[in-house]
């Protein structure tokens, strides 16, 4: 089984918490993604990304400066989204982490497809991002099935916890031998199923804490989380579809 999920916008660097052990296995990539971006103007680089002028000047800099080889950050560290928050990998225990080690796997649109350990530099570059390189119109273009390819030659299974701006860079790709699972998270307003982005986040980080803890290699073990007040609903959950709805009372609106 390999978990992927998405990356998150704001990034660190962390020297001191984890040992590098790898580079990205999409490191040749990357590079050449790195040399597009460093060929656009500063306000060109603004448009693509859509963000404030801090932000951007803040990325312009890091990309002046980017070394993909030395002063490397654990990709598991490096992201400080609200997912890596709930994950917390850095108080994970040495056999939770040699479970996300081997079955964790992050997307990305800068490095493709990351290892937790794989070690990351700073960037700013989102998968749906509109950047064409080499005579393809987007990311999705440029990475193709390379990123399925990879998931394919490791295991049979993929649980998906990616959001779909990431997760379609995988799942069209994927041979029809490899079962592509996706988690949902929901609760009911107004008598309809809807699907929270903040609560979403949380709760993917707090499942692969989950899995991680208790080293679940079985899908149909996922029934069994109820971590944020969540619980596995049978009646809409379908073969590749796990889904979990947020109880009345661990709702954060009520």
């Amino acid at each position: 089984m390999r978990i992927i999920i998405s990356p998150a916008k704001k990034m660190n660097v962390d020297l001191d918490s984890f040992a590098v052990e790898s580079l990205p296995r999409f490191i040749g990539e990357a590079e050449r993604l790195k040399a597009v971006l460093q060929g656009m103007s500063p306000k060109e680089l603004q448009t693509l990304w859509r963000c404030s002028d801090a932000i951007a000047g803040l990325n312009v800099e890091r990309l002046r400066e980017m070394d993909l080889r030395r002063r490397l950050t654990p990709a598991v560290m490096a992201y400080e989204g609200i997912q890596y928050q709930y994950m917390a990998p850095g108080v994970l225990e040495t056999g939770h982490l040699d479970y996300i080690r081997e079955h964790l796997r992050i997307l990305s649109g800068f490095y493709g497809l990351l290892c937790p350990f794989d070690g990351v530099a700073p960037y700013r570059l989102e998968m749906q991002a509109r950047l064409s390189v080499d005579g393809g119109r987007d990311l999705y273009a440029f990475w193709g099935g390379k990123l399925a390819d990879q998931l394919a030659a490791e295991t049979g299974l993929v649980l998906n916890l990616a959001s779909r701006e990431y997760s379609r860079a995988v799942e069209p790709y994927l041979p029809s031998s490899v079962r592509f699972l996706t988690c949902t998270f929901g609760e009911w307003k107004d008598g309809k199923l809807v699907e929270k982005g903040t609560m979403c986040k949380m709760a993917r980080g707090q499942m692969v804490r989950w899995l991680a803890e208790n080293h679940i290699t079985d899908p149909e073990k996922l029934r069994d989380f109820t971590d944020l007040d969540y619980r596995f609903s049978p009646d809409l959950s379908r073969e590749n579809n796990v889904v979990f709805i947020k109880s009345a009372r661990g709702r954060g609106d009520e």
